[in-house]
């Protein structure tokens, strides 16, 4: 059976450029610093105008792309995509690495996806009841059959008229021999961002940060419904969606732990939304204290706010391992928990005889949480008050976070007494929902809070996960009996 993750893994990561002779470099460059949202495959497609090649494999971007091989060389073209992949729809294999590179009546299409297809399941039916034949258990591989569809590619717009079929979360780049089209779903869940270098060639990515790689300038988000075009005439836009016909519903959760600290995504900087929680946070929640100290890397600028706000000293009492990605999954709980040790290292010095805050982005199961706790005790802390920036996790996401089933979330069935005990600290604390959406700078109904409120913007009418497309292969695999 499929493992089950412990903690929040990531949506995936995209990347693309228009006309640069370094596209693929510069691609590789961008996947590199997208790489903390997936780490499981990564891809590269390039076209040299007429043709489009394709290498997909699994593990983080170096190791794909690894030196000492031709395969850079030989993707060496002037349009590049690229991908690095979380899988929240199809396990980890690499028959789900992306981009998707197909051939149908109309040419070559290499596609990229972030997000999930909450209708998925029921397309595929749909498709393979009418004779497709799918070879991956990824939902993108559905937006291929349906723009080989002979009825769809026939409309005025045949891109948009398949966009208008997907229900959920989804950005998507799509490389063709001679232009790269990207797309954003009409609610905006996840972030897609346009740039440009000093030579005038258009990027687009996931984050901001990716430019910051290459040395382009952001220059807006792709809207949500928005179609953008990047050929050899430039930059062109278009909407399959009605702009203002849909209140957006973006991730906030983006801002609290996916997006790195220096990108720019629903109109701010990710760092200082972040310490401004932290300062929200030290009001909610005051507490007599010796140090702050952040739960490494995401919790880190949240409790340099806290720290701020309280006037207590801000400390690293724990330094992260960045050889364990933030992927790493166990097959048993006791693992788990031993694991704790390798990512986190605890500076005894800063904490030893101290009443210390501990400030983390958000607390999933709970467990690798109380493996820190323990660590600290340990080392001689003598208070910890948990803070935390986010309000508690009670509901799954359904638009492209794989957060642990309903029943497993830790605050899904405890009061906060209970959590405060299962995580055995002296107090906890979570910002309130109110507090969250009043820091952000965008109006509160743009964001979506489903894995909070349990009202869900996008509605869902059969509940899905990861491995809801692979039924047909784990059935083969139960009956041989591996």
């Amino acid at each position: 059976m499929p493992k089950v993750a412990s903690e929040i893994k990531e949506s995936c990561g995209l990347f693309g450029i228009f006309g640069d002779p370094e596209a693929v470099q510069k691609t590789y460059l961008g996947l590199h610093s997208l790489q903390h949202r997936g780490q499981e495959s990564a891809g590269i497609a390039s076209s040299d105008g007429e043709f489009i090649q394709c290498y997909t494999g699994m593990g983080t971007v170096r190791r794909v792309f690894r030196a000492g091989t031709d395969i850079m060389g030989n993707l060496r073209n002037p349009v590049a995509i690229g991908h690095v992949r979380y899988s929240t729809t199809g396990s980890s294999k690499a028959v789900n690495s992306q981009p998707l590179l197909c051939e149908y009546s109309r040419g070559q299409v290499a596609v990229a996806h972030n997000g999930n297809l909450i209708n998925a399941p029921l397309l595929r039916d749909e498709y393979e009841a009418h004779g497709s034949i799918f070879k991956s258990t990824s939902d993108t591989e559905i937006i291929i059959h349906l723009l080989a569809k002979p009825t769809h590619f026939t409309k005025p717009d045949p891109l948009g008229h398949v966009l208008n079929h997907l229900q959920g979360a989804y950005c998507l780049l799509f490389l063709s021999a001679n232009c790269i089209e990207a797309a954003r779903d009409p609610f905006g869940v996840r972030p897609l961002c346009i740039g440009q270098t000093e030579k005038g060639h258009y990027v687009v990515a996931s984050e901001t940060c990716a430019f910051d790689a290459i040395g382009a300038d952001f220059v807006r988000e792709v809207e949500p419904g928005e179609i953008v075009a990047l050929d050899k005439n430039g930059l062109h836009s278009r909407f399959f969606a009605k702009p203002g016909d849909i209140t957006p519903a973006h991730c906030i959760f983006e801002h609290i732990y996916f997006a790195k600290q220096n990108s720019h995504i629903f109109g701010e900087n990710v760092h200082e939304l972040r310490k401004k929680l932290g300062r929200q946070l030290a009001k909610e929640h005051p507490v007599p204290a010796d140090v702050v100290i952040p739960v490494p890397d995401s919790g880190t600028s949240a409790a340099v706010g806290y720290a701020e706000q309280s006037k207590t000293p801000f400390d690293m009492g724990m330094v992260r391992s960045h050889y364990i990605g933030r992927t790493f999954i166990s097959p048993d709980q006791k693992l788990r928990e031993l694991e704790v040790n390798l990512k986190l290292a605890i500076v005894n010095e800063v904490v030893n005889g101290k009443r210390i805050v501990v400030v983390d982005d958000s607390i999933v199961r709970g467990t690798t949480t109380r493996g820190k706790i323990r660590a600290l005790r340990q080392a001689g802390a003598k208070e910890i008050h948990m803070r935390v920036s986010c309000p508690p996790l009670r509901f799954p996401c359904y638009y492209g976070v794989d957060f642990p089933t309903k029943e497993e979330l830790l605050a899904n069935k405890r009061n906060l007494e209970q959590i405060r005990d299962f995580l055995e600290v002296d107090s906890i604390g979570y910002m309130s929902l109110e507090g969250l959406l009043g820091s952000a700078n965008l109006p509160a109904d743009h964001y979506c809070t489903a894995c909070w409120s349990g009202k869900y913007r996008i509605p869902i009418d059969v509940a899905v996960n990861k491995f809801s497309m692979e039924r047909y292969q784990m059935y083969m695999f139960d009956e041989l009996g591996t």
